[in-house]
């Protein structure tokens, strides 16, 4: 929250430690971004792409998830990340 800027090639990864459903929003955030939702195996859910900036309006994971990484706006599209895709990371087991 209160972020004006996403430097490329930085994000933020929220960790939840066990896979739930998640809800994000982007009150306070002044910067559109890209949410991957990723499960405990590191595999991508879902991609909320290019969020809207300062909005109450719930962003669900659905289902399922461990952490959420937030990338600026455009991030996903420009890298062809794409659900099904893997993160690796230590958090995540195989």
């Amino acid at each position: 929250m209160y972020r004006r800027s996403v430097p490329e090639s930085y994000g933020m990864l929220f960790d939840f430690k066990r896979d739930q459903e998640i809800t994000m929003w982007m009150r306070n955030t002044y910067v559109s971004l890209d949410m991957i939702f990723i499960q405990s195996d590191g595999r991508i859910r879902r991609i909320a792409e290019n969020t809207v900036t300062e909005s109450d309006k719930i962003i669900p994971s659905g289902g399922q998830v461990r952490a959420v990484l937030e990338v600026a706006a455009g991030t996903a599209k420009k890298l062809g990340i794409e659900p099904g895709d893997r993160v690796a990371t230590p958090i995540f087991r195989r």
